[in-house]
């Protein structure tokens, strides 16, 4: 006879977002995922729930996400994409077809390339001739690229629902023009249904509805940056003065989804799952009686470590399957906490396996978790299944249609098991968990570092800092100006989250400088709506403004060390690092550009100092310096580590690594100093050696001259260096701060 078990309650919560792709209210999308997402998962993810009698699911949409329902349904509004879709062929340029050849690829080739004859044939001969040649194609497989790269993005279940649509995938090849006017044409239908269908859908109580701050910002770092690095850092304003932001970005989001659906949001879940005490208190004065987070976050706040078996299967599982209730200044707030091993299965693992077998996996570990309940003294217990809800399903051979059909099948045909309304639940739970402190931070790693306190990033932030700064300055002084509005609404979209994802490490989207581009362009907005001049810096790509090389060097040359500026025609084939200003770093740079090259017998450097900074009075209470640390690439050699103090915990990767020289430049009350030169030695320690070879003139410029032998790099041999940029020995930056510079000395 089975062991009876207590009921378990599911809370399935799908997570719908899309940044703001756009550079203007009315303008075309840069980029098609609002539009391809929509008629991929967010229409059939809620509409399951009508094909099971018991099953229901919750669903938090973005603001911003609706905004682009109603651009592409109510509009008519295009991307890039879609333009390129309806247009005719015959008026394409060059430039037009290289982007149709770098862009229609974009698909998941095992699930949505390979299944279509045409597409994969067209991939084949794309990937043989490496993209080069955009005549490879003919005007028709032109057309026939941009029909199936459309067809491959909808989920096959509306095949049935549009006959038409079914023809066309049917037709497999020789699309016409008017055959892709008419995918664009249903995919628009379909997303006109999107916001009706889920609005019956809460009507019927099959689905729950909550949202996030409007564009989608980290909250704990707009209410107090302080809490959300982790330590001294001084390449970061001290206070973004972004409070009101969070609250009103909040408030908004509120308010559309209640005008949208009908039902204001009983619960909030807050990007990225980022969580303070301060946004606790914010979101409850508001009127949310419920939140959301990670399961990283309730193990600090409780001091409880979730430990897993090899399988990944809790060993206690009791403390992630309640529901808690925070004490805020105002009330009480509840919060749920999501388990963070399910998430991962379904992204990433199940998407290799056979549907149906990766569907009963998870509902054996639902199961295992339940059987884990028979010593508890509670009665209701939830296990929040709680992640993205459109980026996985490309993965999956159906688009995770038999996975999905599968795993609510078998929880729906167990009596011991429910699916539940996230409020519903909450509603009837009579004894929630006192949690007494709550931990800020996120879902990953349980900190904020994928949003701050790296490099790019940080200089993301102080950007938007200084803008805003310029903003609240032009409406003090005219506070009637009528696009205030307007520059205001681009400010919240500057703080959205997105941005800061993508810049610097460790995330890639493969489209960072589309990124960085909307980013400025948006700061650049608020400046076009107040009607004055934006700043330079706002020009220059932050994906460069962290010191990358704009020019590696040409070939050898020897040039004279003068250091005068006149004679920059000697230094022509010398490699070049152009250093920005940025928002605060003009005063505070030493040098807007490092050149760098050799000869066969040595290294030359010049210096380009930044005369902002030298005829401003803080240069007088500044020390700067320049270390040069370097090594043999090719040759083993002792090697110490770098000695510059930093200012904070963060450490940059470069910094820990370990060379062979170390050249320290000092420049005091405008005057160069004698040059230090010192080797590596045993032990981590560095031996003072004799500079006198190292020639150096300062002027405009500062020249150097560093022989290769005292460097021990023999003819043949690779040069890795790096600079670290600092004041009175302690670090403001590396230059490169990711990687090293090299240079090979001839034989």
């Amino acid at each position: 006879m089975a062991s009876p078990q207590k009921k378990l309650s599911i809370a399935f919560y799908w997570h719908m977002h899309q940044p703001v792709y756009q550079l203007s209210p009315d303008g075309d999308y840069v980029m098609p995922w609002v539009r391809l997402h929509a008629v991929k998962d967010y229409l059939d993810m809620a509409n399951i729930v009508k094909k099971f009698k018991n099953i229901k699911l919750n669903f938090n949409i973005s603001p911003v996400l609706l905004n682009g329902f109603e651009n592409y349904g109510e509009k008519n509004l295009h991307d890039l994409h879609s333009r390129f879709t309806v247009s005719d062929i015959e008026d394409f340029s060059t430039d037009d077809k290289n982007y149709i050849l770098n862009n229609f690829f974009d698909s998941n080739y095992q699930s949505m390339i390979l299944k279509y004859p045409e597409y994969n044939r067209l991939y084949q001969k794309y990937q043989e001739s490496c993209g080069e040649d955009i005549d490879i194609f003919t005007n028709q497989e032109y057309s026939d690229l941009m029909a199936l790269f459309n067809l491959a993005w909808m989920d096959p279940a509306y095949k049935n629902e549009y006959p038409e649509l079914k023809k066309l995938y049917r037709k497999g090849k020789n699309y016409t023009k008017e055959d892709r006017i008419k995918i664009i044409e249903i995919q628009r239908q379909i997303i006109r249904r999107i916001v009706p269908e889920y609005r019956e859908l809460i009507e019927n109580n099959k689905i729950e509805v909550t949202t996030s701050p409007f564009y989608h910002p980290i909250l704990p770092i707009l209410l107090d940056i302080k809490d959300t690095i982790s330590g001294e850092c001084d390449d970061l304003p001290s206070n973004l003065k972004t409070e009101l932001d969070a609250k009103i970005q909040t408030q908004f989001a509120l308010d559309r989804i209640e005008q949208t659906f009908g039902r204001r949001p009983r619960g909030i879940w807050p990007s990225e799952h980022c969580v303070s005490e301060k946004e606790l208190n914010m979101f409850k004065e508001l009127g949310i009686e419920w939140t959301i987070s990670d399961e990283g976050i309730l193990s600090d706040s409780i001091n409880f470590e979730f430990v897993r078996d090899f399988k990944g299967y809790l060993e206690d599982p009791y403390h992630l399957l309640k529901s808690y209730r925070f004490k805020t200044k105002y009330s009480n707030i509840d919060i749920i906490f999501r388990d963070a091993v399910i998430p991962n299965l379904i992204s990433f693992e199940y998407p290799n396996q056979d549907s149906k077998a990766a569907a009963n996996d998870l509902y054996d570990r639902i199961k295992v978790t339940q059987s884990k309940l028979l010593s508890s003294p509670d009665e209701n217990h939830l296990l929040t299944i709680a992640m993205d809800g459109e980026n996985c399903w490309e993965n999956y051979l159906d688009d995770g249609n038999e996975f999905l059909h599968t795993i609510y099948e078998l929880i729906d045909n167990d009596p011991t098991l429910e699916t539940v309304l996230i409020s519903d639940y909450l509603d009837r739970e009579k004894h929630p968990k006192p949690l007494n402190r709550i931990c800020a931070g996120s879902w990953i790693n349980r900190t904020f570092k994928l949003w701050i306190d790296e490099p790019i990033k940080n200089l993301a932030w102080t950007y938007l800092k200084q803008v805003r700064d310029d903003f609240c300055r032009c409406v003090r002084k005219n506070p009637l100006n009528p696009n205030i509005k307007l520059a205001r609404k681009e400010l919240f979209v500057c703080e959205g989250s997105d941005w800061f994802w993508w810049y610097g490490e460790p995330n890639d989207s493969g489209r960072d400088n589309i990124f960085d581009y909307l980013f400025r362009e948006h700061l650049k907005n608020i400046y076009l709506y107040l009607g004055i001049p934006a700043p330079e810096y706002l020009d220059i790509p932050l994906l460069s403004a962290i010191t990358k090389p704009s020019r590696f060097p040409k070939g050898e040359f020897t040039p004279t060390i003068t250091g005068r500026q006149e004679d920059s025609a000697e230094w022509l084939n010398a490699g070049c690092i152009d250093i920005p200003d940025g928002p605060v770093l003009k005063e505070t740079k030493f040098f807007d550009r490092i050149y760098y090259g050799c000869d066969s017998d040595n290294l030359y450097l010049r210096f380009c100092m930044n005369e902002y900074t030298s005829n401003t009075p803080i240069a007088k209470k500044m020390h700067p310096q320049i270390y040069i640390y370097a090594k043999n690439f090719d040759k083993k050699q002792i090697l110490s580590p770098v000695r510059v103090i930093h200012r904070r915990e963060s450490i940059l990767p470069v910094a820990k690594e370990k060379f062979h020289n170390e050249i320290k430049i000092s420049i005091d009350n405008n005057k160069l100093d004698a040059v230090r030169f010192a080797q590596a030695a045993n032990n981590n320690l560095w031996i003072a050696r004799s500079g006198r070879k190292i020639t150096t003139a300062f002027g405009k410029v500062l020249d150097m001259s560093i022989p290769f032998d005292i460097l021990n790099i023999a003819p043949g041999d690779t040069l890795e260096f790096m600079f670290a940029n600092a004041n009175f020995d302690a670090l403001d930056s590396y230059i490169p701060n990711d990687s090293f510079l090299t240079v090979k000395r001839s034989l």
